[in-house]
């Protein structure tokens, strides 16, 4: 995932580079209100250079390395968080009690040489978080040697690296820059069909089936359809890792990345599967891929900043380096982690990461699986919880999508979507709430996360007419919202089935810019909705584990709990639930005849 894009994410500092054009517009294209109209960055990129020279090391002695009571010396140290998604990557400086001082974004490239297939220049990527952090650096005002600790977040891209660390093409093109595939790149469906075919138990922890944006189906492809790349292949890694191991030189991975996404099981004493690894014909992935038996928990200092990445960064060789975890689940860190000190009450919140697309993520102190969804994942975000995940490949990829689409108006940006949202709400005061009432959305486009755990599924549009205006769009956006939302209750009532007792969300990304999706989130699933206060969890959720390795804090659970921040609740309206249940049962019965349709012969 899953990246958080979206709403309030339109402004982004430009490249010079022409290929940034070469992204893939569906899924990368900002979109939304930009929060007071501001642009994101507070530093262009001829600001900072990735060669500049780092100012002279200041070292955090061990004494005061490890007295978290030292409240003066916190004062003065700094953390720097580093968030890389699907269109960009946006680095943050934050104080010890967690407030942002600076943040910049950059984009990154993106190529897509065949439908479903989507590689990033890992090369690119790094070029692009030095450039953030440079710029965040500079933004804050900090002293960069009084930044003690960095960590990062990324999507679960997958970076393919040979024995001497060189790129190695995932490309059917062969290009070599492109060594790393996308998140949502779907080449890998067969495999991930052949994965979930074999019944083991790995799947269990997956909702039972194995969805293409894992990478043991992605690996399989690339052994199968590029053997030279495989055969010289030394390192694999997801991209926190991979970034990990450009700023530390540490081949540590995290027990978030293997765990979410590399069927590595933390509870279990032999992490690794050897039997599953055989079945699906990967017995050579640890070796081959330099992977650790054992993964690093989080908030784990994997070592300092090397000199050469110190000076690209414009660091010192005196910052930890935290282990990485993936942007979702840094965000679920950020919203949930301030529930640590009782988990007693953890598992009545909900986290709702959602930008280009949604994450879901419910904490408990002991495993729930509910089918369709992924996990019971153990220790990935606080340790000893476990975490439960659901998702919708598209939400805020799907607004751009659906106007554009439609063609009433141009490609989507912020100036677009607030028009549409302000001539919704236009309409809905003159036609009151039905608005569109015989117009509904299936929004699973790009397939079914969750509650269904089919990438084979499609989306749905009933009620379309000839109407080819600009409000016939705002309609057709306006339902698309409802459908979001129901899918959002979808996969909440299946949680809830299966023994959590969520009643609150916890919103943060684009989504929270949008007035109708956070009126909806509310609306459909009955829940009181928080929009996190915090201006970006992900980079907040990254920071605690950032403070944890610099050893700010003696453990993770106390860094969440002092650098939470509070929120904006909002209740939902009684008046819409007949309405909405209405939607529901529709949404519902839509799901049934899609899948007769699809069997009949």
């Amino acid at each position: 995932m899953d990246k958080v894009e979206g709403f309030g994410e339109a402004d982004v500092c430009a490249s010079d580079d022409a290929e940034a054009r070469r992204i893939w517009p569906e899924f990368t294209r900002p979109f939304g209100f930009p929060a007071g109209g501001q642009p994101l960055c507070q530093a262009s990129s001829s600001d900072v250079h990735t060669s500049a020279s780092p100012p002279s090391a200041w070292i955090v002695s061990p004494s005061e390395k490890q007295n978290s009571a030292n409240i003066i010396a916190r004062g003065s140290q700094f953390v720097c968080a580093v968030d890389v998604g699907t269109g960009s990557a946006r680095a943050g400086i934050l104080d010890a009690s967690g407030k942002l001082l600076g943040r910049v974004e950059h984009p990154i490239l993106m190529n897509q040489p065949l439908a479903g297939h989507a590689e990033h220049d890992s090369e690119d990527i790094w070029k692009s978080v030095c450039i953030a952090v440079q710029g965040a650096v500079a933004a804050s005002k900090v002293d960069p040697s009084h930044v003690v600790g960095i960590s990062f977040d990324a999507t679960c891209s997958l970076v393919v690296r040979d024995e001497e660390g060189s790129p190695l093409t995932v490309s059917t093109s062969g290009e070599k820059r492109w060594d790393t595939i996308v998140w949502l790149d779907h080449r890998a469906l067969d495999e991930a069909d052949e994965c979930t075919a074999t019944g083991h138990k790995v799947l269990s922890y997956l909702g039972g089936v194995m969805s293409p944006e894992m990478q043991t189906p992605k690996l399989m492809w690339l052994k199968r359809h590029l053997p030279e790349t495989w055969n010289k292949a030394g390192y694999f890694f997801d991209l926190a890792d991979y970034l990990s191991w450009r700023a530390s030189g540490s081949l540590a991975r995290s027990q978030c990345t293997l765990t979410c996404k590399w069927t590595y099981l933390a509870h279990e004493l032999e992490g690794w599967q050897p039997d599953y690894l055989e079945t699906i014909g990967l017995e050579d992935l640890v070796e081959r891929g330099n992977l650790p038996e054992r993964a690093s928990p989080m908030g784990a200092d994997v070592g300092r900043l090397t000199p050469e990445a110190a000076k690209a960064l414009g660091l010192t060789t005196s910052c930890h380096v935290g282990a990485g975890l993936i942007d979702a689940y840094a965000g679920a860190l950020g919203v949930l982690g301030g529930f640590a000190g009782d988990l007693s009450q953890i598992d009545r919140h909900l986290a709702l990461i959602a930008g280009t697309s949604s994450c879901l993520m419910a904490l408990s102190p002991e495993p729930i699986s509910f089918s369709g969804g992924w996990g019971p994942y153990y220790g990935v975000a606080l340790p000893d919880c476990w975490l439960s995940e659901g998702g919708q490949s598209v939400t805020g990829a799907l607004l751009d999508h659906i106007t554009r689409w439609h063609g009433a108006v141009g490609d989507p940006n912020a100036a677009v979507h607030k028009k549409i949202t302000e001539r919704i709400m236009e309409l809905r005061e003159r036609e009151g709430p039905d608005l569109a009432s015989r117009l509904h959305v299936l929004p699973d486009f790009h397939g079914n996360r969750s509650p269904l755990a089919d990438p084979h599924a499609v989306g749905v549009i009933s009620g379309l007419t000839l109407d080819a205006s600009f409000d016939s769009l705002c309609r057709l956006y306006w339902r698309t919202c409802v459908g979001i939302a129901l899918g959002v209750r979808h996969i909440l009532d299946a949680l809830n089935d299966k023994g959590y007792a969520i009643d609150t969300m916890h919103v943060t990304g684009g989504h929270t810019k949008s007035p109708l999706l956070m009126e909806l989130y509310a609306d459909a699933t009955g829940c009181t909705v928080i929009a996190l206060a915090a201006e970006d969890a992900v980079l907040l959720g990254t920071a605690m584990v950032a403070a944890t390795a610099a050893g700010l804090y003696p453990d993770l659970p106390s860094a969440c709990m002092a650098m939470k921040q509070g929120g904006r609740p909002r209740q939902p309206d009684p008046s819409a639930r007949n309405r909405l249940d209405r939607d529901y049962r529709i949404f519902l019965e839509m799901h049934a005849q899609r899948k007769v349709l699809d069997t009949l012969q």
